[in-house]
Parts: structure tokens; sequence; C-alpha cells
């Protein structure tokens, strides 16, 4: 996991031959004004979820992981904590690896929170079992998929 200001994502495109033009889509003027929904970027390897949805408690949140794709998760506006827990780690399936979804989900809790505010990001690889989205209020976010194998 990787979290940083979208100011400093330059320091990160050499992580991945995508990144640099991911972080340039949630760097264009007017991302906030994008109606929710799916955008595509480069086809199925790199492409944008923009979503507005209420935040949850810690309690509800659920751990997830993805074999095929890291996400860069953005936060646009609110404030959102996000759970992780090194998948390794991870002992109880809750919904096993479903790849059409390219998710699975774990009953495990988090081992650390980190609060995300706008402007930040947050990078979660296959090996990072995640819980998004914990706040009490609304969270307006870009979560970024980039295909791991190109």
């Amino acid at each position: 996991m990787i979290i940083n200001t979208l100011e400093q994502a330059d320091s990160y495109y050499s992580v991945n031959p995508f990144f640099e033009q991911a972080f340039a889509f949630l760097k264009q003027p007017g991302l906030a004004e994008l109606s929710t929904g799916k955008y595509q970027i480069d086809g199925n390897r790199l492409f944008c979820n923009i979503a507005k949805e209420s935040g949850r408690t810690r309690e509800e949140a659920r751990l997830e992981a993805h074999q095929k794709y890291i996400d860069i998760q953005y936060v646009i506006s609110g404030t959102e904590e996000m759970g992780w827990k090194q998948i390794s780690d991870c002992s109880v399936v809750r919904q096993p690896y479903d790849p059409a979804k390219d998710v699975a989900f774990f009953k495990d809790e988090p081992e650390i929170w980190e609060t995300v505010r706008p402007g930040s990001f947050a990078i979660f690889f296959p090996e990072d079992a995640h819980a998004p989205l914990v706040s009490n209020g609304e969270i307006h976010k870009a979560v970024v998929k980039v295909l791991m194998n190109s």
C-alpha cells in the first residue's frame, strides 16, 4: 500500500507502465465534475470508476483483494478511512476469489487504518487486502484500475 498526494504522483510512474497515464487522468481539469460511472482510459488495461457513496463504519467495511488489477483510489471530496492487511495474513475467506469480478472478500479485521483526505490517493497491489469507504459522510472518489500484466 502507498498513500500520497496527487502532487507527488510522478514519484510512482516507474512502478507500472500505466501509472503515468492513470495519474494524468486523475490530474485532468474537471475530474470532480465527471458523472459517476466507468471511464475507459486504455481499454481493459486501464479504466476508472467514478463513485459517490455514503461512508460506512469500520464494522461494516469488508477487506477485499484483487489479483488482476492494482487499485489507485483517489479521494475527490470527503475524508475516507481505509483499512489494510497483508493478504498473506488473511485467514478467513468470506467470499472466494471471483475471476470475473476480480475480487475476493475476507472476514479478517484490517491490521491498520489510514485516513485519506481529498487530493490524496492510496495504491493497493494484489498483496494488499483493503477495506475502503469508511467515513461518516459521503465520499466522492475515483478508482483507477491498472492491469498487472499487459
